[in-house]
């Protein structure tokens, strides 16, 4: 029996070596986040603790991308151990740096067995499907568009229709995950809202916002459809509870 359901993004992992809980100053990560803000500052300890306080092994956590910065699969070797130590059951999309999330099926040979991916496919949870793929920035938002964004931008509008589709059993409502927020910084309707208008989305959980994110997020319900921006600074790197 499922009994909650969390999401968070961004851990943005970066082992070297193995992680053991039990001395966390001997963990090593080849690209700490610190340097960026010092929030991030030891940051997987922060969501360890977080997450063991919070989710039990019934739970489900949303995980919308940036799990890693590992360049090449066989790099997360240490950031998939880490996420095989925490409870509930995982499920995930990439996100912009998930370079090393190529081929779906090497993908899905190397997660723990806590964790499910998403790619042009979807995960039913009793009455619910979750959907997704990473997105892309929009139209109109303030900086840089060019050809190759908006190839990116059509490919990624066209797997999250794959996704939606997928579902042929019949379901009471649709979740999906995003690695970026599905609008441009105006909130201007996109190939993205468009999409997911013409199914029953109820919720759509995103992450990629960080220094900016209250600015720019999303309200919490827009065009019928709830809105949960999940980075894990925003989160205080304490995963949110979705739904109970």
């Amino acid at each position: 029996m499922i009994l909650k359901m969390f999401a968070i993004s961004d851990l943005h992992l970066s082992f070297s070596t193995p992680v053991d809980p039990e001395n966390w100053d001997a963990v090593v990560d080849h690209k700490p986040m610190d340097v960026c803000d010092p929030i991030w500052k030891q940051h997987y300890k922060k969501i360890y603790y977080n997450w063991h306080q919070l989710i039990t092994d019934q739970d489900i956590i949303f995980m919308p991308g940036d799990i890693s910065w590992a360049m090449h699969i066989a790099e997360t070797v240490h950031d998939m151990q880490y996420l095989k130590m925490l409870p509930g059951k995982i499920m995930a999309i990439p996100g912009n740096h998930d370079y090393w999330w190529h081929s779906i099926s090497k993908v899905r040979k190397i997660i723990p067995p806590n964790m499910q991916v998403i790619q042009n496919d979807h995960i039913i949870i009793g009455n619910i499907a979750v959907c997704g793929t990473r997105g892309w920035i929009c139209p109109n938002n303030g900086g840089k568009f060019d050809q190759h964004d908006q190839k990116i931008y059509k490919r990624e509008i066209l797997r999250l229709e794959n996704s939606l589709s997928s579902v042929k059993e019949p379901v009471d409502e649709i979740i999906v995950m995003l690695h970026y927020m599905p609008t441009n910084h105006q909130h201007e309707v996109s190939g993205f809202i468009d999409i997911l208008k013409q199914y029953p989305v109820s919720t759509v959980i995103y992450g990629h916002l960080h220094a900016q994110a209250q600015k720019y997020r999303l309200p919490e319900i827009a065009w019928d459809i709830k809105f949960h921006l999940v980075s894990a600074d925003y989160l205080n790197f304490r995963p949110v509870l979705i739904r109970e």
